[in-house]
């Protein structure tokens, strides 16, 4: 059944709105995420943007297919996918052999405060990190054994490198339900520590997207739009891939590659984490040692009915040179996102470095509820891996 769609927009963003007679739980999904205050109802003007199309429950997307997603209601357009392994502990077969990291560990020291590293987390609040660090022998190998990937067996799924509508970015960023630069690269400039930042660029999975028709011929507002797709008469989707993001595929593939996604459930608040390795910083005296950096992408999503609050981030990280990090601090990105069954998502992106090619993080976050209750909400372990022989791209630019 074709749903239609209807854009909403004011002053200062744009929302969507799903008007279908009879669309069941489509209807209640979108209207959740984007209901107005009645202050805000004299600048609607409706506008018809398109009609929804049935969701696929297997195969694929092609380059080109328009879609809103379905947790954070933007326009999106799907670029290409990825495969990915998912490790997901709340899976009945993991649940019962996993042991937990989470308990507290004699190997890190007394905690002392120091100033958070230059680019450590560049959207953190100035001061907010307690750190410590070990530099004593590494934890047992049945410890590192039991908080990587290893026990747990992962699922192949689909995901979708794709483009956000820039009026939606706006969107996204007023609410601050999610960043819109999760994709970044390290540039190899000599000066340095320089990141570039892709706006508008995010990874989706296959069931968070819902395809929908376009009514008109620019359905998608990027600049990257129509400089990485083409309108092709008589096809559907109606956009091909144009050789500028074929290249530009290629040449970005070790900084863009999905490769493993980890899941795991708290008390009714799910987190999801995702790891992209972004290259290596060659050391250039024999005193200082290369420098190792992923980006990791957090979406929190509260399942319950009740509202909860991230509070207090609690992560440690551990190199395989020997190093146990621990790092401490108030809310995340400098926020600390409220999840309700109304607005229940959050998604933001950070960054890690290594002087060694690879190691692990795991940690927890600190909930609270509205009546004063909190927990630890668990961010699973996952595996920071590096690609040997893979130097930073010059810079993720695109020819015109």
């Amino acid at each position: 059944m074709a749903l239609s769609i209807r854009c909403l927009p004011t002053s200062k963003f744009l929302r969507v709105s799903v008007l279908a007679a009879g669309s069941g739980n489509f209807s209640t999904s979108i209207n959740r995420y984007f209901s107005l205050s009645s202050l805000q109802w004299s600048a609607i003007r409706l506008a018809e943007v398109g009609k929804f199309e049935v969701p696929k429950l297997s195969g694929k997307y092609d380059t080109g297919q328009l879609f809103l997603h379905r947790v954070f209601g933007y326009r999106g357009v799907i670029l290409f996918p990825w495969i990915a392994k998912v490790y997901d502990r709340d899976a009945p077969s993991a649940s019962s052999c996993l042991w937990s990291p989470y308990s507290s560990d004699s190997s890190v020291e007394t905690s002392t405060f120091r100033d958070p590293p230059e680019w450590d987390d560049p959207l953190a609040a100035p001061g907010d990190l307690l750190m410590s660090k070990n530099h004593g022998s590494p934890p047992h190998e049945e410890y590192l054994g039991h908080i990587t990937k290893d026990h747990i067996k992962g699922t192949a799924h689909t995901y979708y490198q794709v483009l956000i509508d820039s009026r939606d970015c706006q969107f996204l960023k007023y609410t601050k339900k999610a960043q819109t630069e999760a994709v970044t690269f390290l540039g190899n400039q000599e000066n340095g520590r320089t990141l570039y930042a892709v706006p508008g660029l995010d990874y989706v999975a296959h069931e968070d997207v819902m395809p929908y028709t376009a009514f008109n011929e620019r359905p998608i507002h990027h600049e990257l739009f129509y400089k990485f797709l083409q309108r092709v008469a008589d096809k559907d989707p109606p956009f091909e891939a144009r050789d500028t993001l074929k290249a530009w595929q290629k040449r970005n593939h070790p900084w863009l590659e999905l490769s493993d996604v980890h899941k795991e459930t708290t008390e009714g608040v799910r987190v999801t984490v995702i790891p992209f390795y972004m290259g290596c910083r060659e050391a250039h005296s024999p005193h200082s040692n290369d420098v190792f950096w992923w980006r990791y992408c957090i979406r929190l999503e509260n399942l319950g009915e009740k509202a909860v609050q991230l509070r207090e981030r609690h992560w440690r990280i551990f190199s395989l040179s020997g190093t146990l990090e621990t790092v401490r601090g108030r809310g995340v990105v400098g926020s600390e996102p409220l999840l309700t069954k109304r607005d229940p998502a959050f998604q933001y992106s950070s960054h890690v470095s290594l002087q060694s090619p690879s190691g692990h993080m795991w940690g927890t976050f600190r909930m609270e509820r509205a009546d004063g209750y909190e927990f630890e909400c668990r961010i699973p372990p996952f595996s920071l891996e590096s690609k040997q022989g893979d130097s930073p791209p010059p810079a993720p630019a695109v020819d015109s």
